[in-house]
């Protein structure tokens, strides 16, 4: 299975090396389709009802999930949301503790360069 790294986000643009998925649509066919390396998540999304949380929650209920997770939403109580779901996710061995969850948010209009770093040292 062919691996790749995903950036599901509606509004930033993926970093260099990125799979762009702007739906959880889209984010889940990845998932069902390909190995995925780092998986970086947002919260809101165009469509309110189905958020980044709602996206963790089907990654939880069908155990797909990649090797790196990181949160990258600017919305502080969405991320904090997804990210305890992965946490609890791995307490209760659905998921891997080797999994790595990471919440890094970004800002909406720019990469700082430290931030980017983030994303560079994981391929």
């Amino acid at each position: 299975m062919e691996k790749i790294s995903v950036f599901l986000d509606d509004y930033r643009k993926a970093p260099d090396g990125y799979v762009l998925a702007e739906t959880i649509d889209e984010c889940m066919e990845l998932l069902r389709n390909f190995d995925i390396e780092h998986l970086s998540l947002d919260h809101d999304l165009l469509n309110r009802t189905r958020n980044g949380l709602m996206l963790v929650q089907k990654m939880i209920k069908e155990n797909l999930f990649a090797k790196r997770i990181t949160i990258h939403s600017a919305n502080s109580v969405g991320g904090k949301a997804m990210y305890h779901c992965l946490k609890q996710a791995q307490q209760d061995l659905i998921m891997s503790p080797a999994i790595i969850v990471s919440l890094r948010p970004l800002p909406l209009n720019f990469f700082p360069s430290k931030v980017l770093q983030h994303y560079l040292e994981i391929r």
